[in-house]
């Protein structure tokens, strides 16, 4: 047999953690790594934090699994609690963040249903978009990578470039049911949406009877210094999906939605059979009450503007490699580099040579996401191993 037991569709590096603590990974050698990806901005409290692990264990000791066909005290408190700290009025719990992303496909479509217009069923979304790697999530981008030798795929989805306004709205049409966005690209570049596009799309869904759809999954639940990214915007959306950094490391996701939004969404329609069980239920509440510590969001975003400063600084002093300007907002930075240098190469030098985990991004970006937790040691840490990094590094003909 030459496949491997574990299916092959990662290329997995040399880097084999089995430990984990604070903003730090340990290999089956010893070696030790400075997280700086974060289970790609999953692990928000770092590895090991104990409030989350304390939670998970009394949990599973009490009750890890029952049906949603019984009531759930668990996740009704843990869902009052996200619609008091955001725009919902209703929660969708699911194991991931692809999941979340199909409930909010699904809401989108459910709503124009119910109204009357079933042929209300397009969402415009945007070019360069992650939003998960079920068949719905991938037929919401225009990545050939992400879509190649899964045709057909579904339709009801048409693109427009990231941050032009213009060719969104030009897109309408009487079958637009909404637009679908990540209010700041991951996976893409690590593009943050401007604040003029993102007001338009608003507007646009308001005078148009649509719906605006957030895809928070990676850039929403306190990476960026608030809550959730719109936040920075002066807007609500009316369906959001998040998921990473919610659990903490444990599997969990939710769609949030208005209660307008969700009105198609009654028995039936949806369903799960692990999303919001009593176990991801208290690592949620877990996670959850570190972030709304006082001066929780306050630190994260100094940290964001102590990280963004040192890059800027340090840029200068390769600017052989580096593209001036750092991407992102918060705790979720973007560096891009110079042709011909390629990120995943880079980000592979960094790891391999300098015990630094970062990830690469589309437009040859390096995404930086640490824990939010990370403190000021951690900052200068990585800024000093990032530019003996970018001092040893020598592009090679196949980068």
């Amino acid at each position: 047999m030459s496949i491997p037991a574990l299916m092959p569709v990662y290329p997995r590096c040399d880097v084999r953690p089995v430990r984990g603590e604070g903003c730090y990974l340990y290999g089956e050698r010893g070696e030790e790594y400075l997280d700086f990806a974060a289970g790609i901005a999953v692990n928000a409290l770092g590895h090991g934090h104990p409030a989350l692990t304390k939670a998970i264990a009394e949990q599973a000791a009490t009750l890890m699994h029952v049906s949603n066909l019984y009531g759930s005290p668990q996740g009704e408190r843990f869902a009052q609690r996200l619609v008091d700290a955001s725009f919902a009025d209703t929660v969708f719990f699911t194991n991931s963040g692809t999941e979340a992303v199909e409930c909010a496909i699904k809401t989108a479509r459910r709503f124009h249903h119910v109204e009357g217009n079933p042929q209300r069923h397009t969402l415009i979304t945007f070019n360069n978009a992650f939003h998960g790697r079920t068949m719905g999530a991938i037929s919401a981008t225009n990545q050939a990578k992400m879509r190649d030798g899964f045709e057909p795929l579904l339709p009801g989805f048409a693109y427009a470039p990231f941050n032009d306004l213009d060719a969104a709205l030009a897109l309408i049409d009487d079958s637009t049911a909404g637009f679908m966005v990540e209010t700041v690209q991951g996976e893409g570049g690590v593009t943050a949406a401007s604040t003029e596009f993102i007001q338009g799309l608003r507007r646009a869904a308001d005078d148009h009877g649509l719906l605006l759809v957030l895809d928070e999954v990676q850039c929403g639940y306190g990476r960026t210094g608030r809550m959730f990214a719109y936040e920075h915007y002066g807007i609500t959306p009316d369906i959001m999906s998040v998921a990473k950094g919610i659990g903490g490391g444990f599997p969990l996701g939710a769609c949030l939605a208005t209660e307008r939004a969700a009105k198609g969404m009654v028995f039936g329609t949806h369903g799960s059979t692990y999303g919001g069980n009593p176990l991801a239920m208290a690592a949620g509440e877990a996670v959850l009450d570190v972030i709304q510590g006082d001066g929780f969001l306050d630190h994260v975003a100094q940290m964001g503007e102590r990280l963004r400063a040192a890059l800027e600084q340090m840029i200068p002093n390769h600017d052989d490699l580096f593209v001036p300007g750092i991407r992102g907002k918060g705790l979720m930075l973007g560096v891009q580099l110079k042709a011909p240098a390629d990120a995943r190469a880079f980000v592979a030098h960094l790891r391999d040579r300098h015990g630094l985990l970062t990830v690469s991004a589309g437009e040859n970006v390096v995404r930086v996401l640490p824990p939010l937790v990370i403190e000021e040691r951690h900052v200068e840490e990585f800024v000093q191993k990032m530019s003996d990094g970018a001092r040893a590094y020598v592009p090679v003909a196949d980068d």
